[in-house]
């Protein structure tokens, strides 16, 4: 009797001690993870000495402003990113994503208030049937892409669709031999989008090189692209389409080429606006073309050999 008096005592403290205790989750999430083709995954806790084998993995486990480390070369699987988080390769070899059946390689639905995403050293590549899309932006505060590819989709190489305010730097990066355009900014809703977009390489995409489209959106849309090349694309080198009651969608293109495209630039619309600096256009078939919309130029580009004689367009008035 005096045995089973003190063993429900015990279990009696031990419950209350229980009820003491902070629960724990199951498992925490870290600052900084890690992922590996080689040795990774995803049951692990994502640090550096047990990485997991997946982007998705990772950023499952990553807390919000942290960053994803890749550890070396491999196919990482496709991303819907939901946070604040950077994902880099720094020479670790090509870290993939490899896109069929008409999916997204990478979606962002991070917070349209306070989401900042970095994109560093990764490849997004559709693999020949039903490739779908590298990349779609459809809500982040800023996204940043830098040393990245996406090429061989049958759809949009970067889709810039954000409803809301959106900041959009992209740079060092190849958008080519998409089914339809290499970078197509078109936001819906009434957002005030900028995308300023350095030393891009839009090769042999199907339709567009770059294209901005305030087809969808009520808003204002602002992009700047310089030093960059559009080559080879079956449209339009770069693009600003807007008509009346659509966004004013505005581009400027400075230091950079348009070359062996079905036209070399060209703004269509009432809202559309595109403005050519310091500028090459040369093999197009057509060198530029504007339809009730605002193409001028600061009158120091390059118009040769195009086929189409070479005008120039009209000059921007200084006031």
């Amino acid at each position: 009797m005096f045995t089973m008096r003190i063993a429900s005592a015990a279990a009696i403290l031990g419950g209350v001690l229980a009820l003491c205790l902070p629960a724990l989750p199951a498992q925490a999430q870290a600052s900084r993870t890690f992922v590996s083709a080689a040795i990774g995954n995803d049951s692990n806790d994502c640090s550096r000495p047990t990485p997991c084998r997946t982007f998705q993995g990772a950023h499952d486990k990553t807390h919000p402003d942290g960053e994803v480390t890749v550890l070396d070369a491999g196919g990482y699987g496709s991303l819907t990113i939901t946070k604040s988080i950077s994902i880099v390769n720094e020479g670790a070899g090509e870290a993939s994503v490899l896109v069929s059946g008409g999916s997204i390689g990478i979606s962002v639905n991070a917070s349209s208030a306070a989401g900042y995403v970095n994109l560093r050293g990764i490849t997004v590549q559709g693999i020949g049937f039903g490739g779908g899309s590298g990349l779609r932006l459809n809500s982040a505060y800023a996204l940043t892409i830098t040393n990245c590819v996406f090429r061989n989709h049958t759809g949009n190489g970067i889709s810039i669709f954000t409803s809301t305010d959106s900041n959009v730097a992209v740079s060092n990066t190849l958008v080519a031999d998409n089914g339809q355009d290499g970078i197509m900014i078109a936001p819906g809703g009434s957002p005030h989008v900028q995308a300023t977009l350095s030393r891009i390489e839009a090769y042999r995409n199907s339709g567009n090189g770059v294209v901005v489209d305030g087809a969808f959106s009520a808003g204002t849309i602002d992009v700047t692209v310089a030093d960059s090349v559009a080559g080879g694309n079956g449209k339009v080198g770069f693009f600003s389409v807007a008509s009346a009651n659509q966004s004013v969608a505005s581009m400027t293109v400075v230091r950079s080429v348009a070359s062996n495209n079905g036209t070399g630039v060209a703004a269509t619309g009432a809202h559309a606006e595109l403005r050519l600096g310091a500028s090459t256009l040369s093999g197009n078939a057509q060198s530029w073309t504007k339809v009730s919309a605002v193409l001028s130029s600061y009158g120091d580009n390059n118009i040769d050999g195009n086929h189409d004689g070479n005008l120039a367009p009209p000059l921007i008035v200084k006031k």
